[in-house]
């Protein structure tokens, strides 16, 4: 049965560690929520950890660069899992072949860093669609088209058998009030129209095996039922969550804040439940936002 609560502090005492989302529970893309910062430096404070759990395209420094631009304190996390960590590591292990056609914008370009997680790398040119042997998703190189207008290359790249790397598999997001497509949109496109896509970030395993092996660095042998994952996405955050089964709380003043009619004081309790039921999933906790 899920339970609507008012902030982190409420249930927090059972757990040692989080999995925290990033946009639309942390930030959201133009600056911090400041409760939810706070509510992270107390769970911190008290002994938890935090594990940054995030669909970004990138590896950790990346993102934990963009995150001091932004102006995240540092002290309100422990460390960074990253979607793009998990997919660079499979795209050095030659998933996709070693010719890749790669879709996303100048800012994802850091995904191609080298790696040393990989032994014995394999090495990655970047090459046209018509020479590639396989694709490097990142995301559009324009968030606001639909990922329609790429149907005519996803349809050549799919004839000729390429599979497609997914670095992030949300669908979309909102930078401030603006909302843009992610890469999971084109890759749901291209599975949709018979492709091969491969997922590595949340509601997938891979990123969830990281996240432990980062805990374990850590010293942090934790067992699920020590491990709360917290995020604004019903099919990734939490859904990823239900299948590695540990516990979750969903942010409802995120991607689905209409939908569940949330306001400041929190969601509208018979439209969360509508929407929970619409898709078919069973958050332990439900919040308006990360406080």
């Amino acid at each position: 049965m899920t339970r609507i609560i008012s902030n982190l502090a409420e249930v927090s005492g059972k757990y040692g560690a989080v999995f925290c989302d990033l946009w639309g529970c942390l930030h959201d893309g133009v600056r911090p929520f400041a409760e939810a910062v706070a509510a992270l430096q107390t769970y911190r404070a008290r002994g938890g950890v935090v594990v940054l759990l995030t669909n970004a395209p990138r590896h950790r420094k990346s993102v934990e660069k963009h995150l001091g631009i932004l102006g995240v304190p540092r002290d309100c996390w422990d460390v960074i899992v990253s979607s793009g960590d998990s997919a660079r590591a499979a795209m050095y292990r030659g998933v996709v072949g070693e010719k890749v056609w790669f879709m996303g914008e100048k800012h994802d370009l850091s995904f191609f860093d080298p790696i040393r997680v990989v032994a014995n790398p394999v090495t990655i040119t970047q090459v046209g669609l018509e020479e590639a042997e396989g694709i490097v998703c990142c995301g559009p190189f324009d968030p606001f088209a639909p990922p329609e207008d790429l149907r005519p290359k996803l349809l050549f790249a799919k004839q000729k058998g390429m599979k497609l790397l997914c670095a992030n598999p949300d669908l979309i997001v909102d930078r401030g009030e603006k909302r843009e497509y992610c890469a999971g949109a084109i890759a749901a496109l291209y599975t949709e129209m018979g492709g091969n896509s491969l997922y590595f970030g949340k509601p997938h395993p891979p990123i969830y095996d990281l996240a432990r092996a980062r805990l374990a660095e850590l010293g942090q042998d934790l067992p699920n039922a020590r491990i709360l994952a917290i995020g604004d996405g019903i099919s990734t955050d939490i859904a990823g969550a239900m299948g590695e089964d540990i516990d979750s709380m969903f942010i409802t003043g995120g991607l689905a804040a209409d939908e569940t009619g949330t306001i400041k004081d929190g969601p509208e309790p018979e439209a969360t439940k509508a929407f929970i039921a619409k898709h078919m999933t069973s958050p332990t906790y439900v919040a308006g936002w990360l406080r």
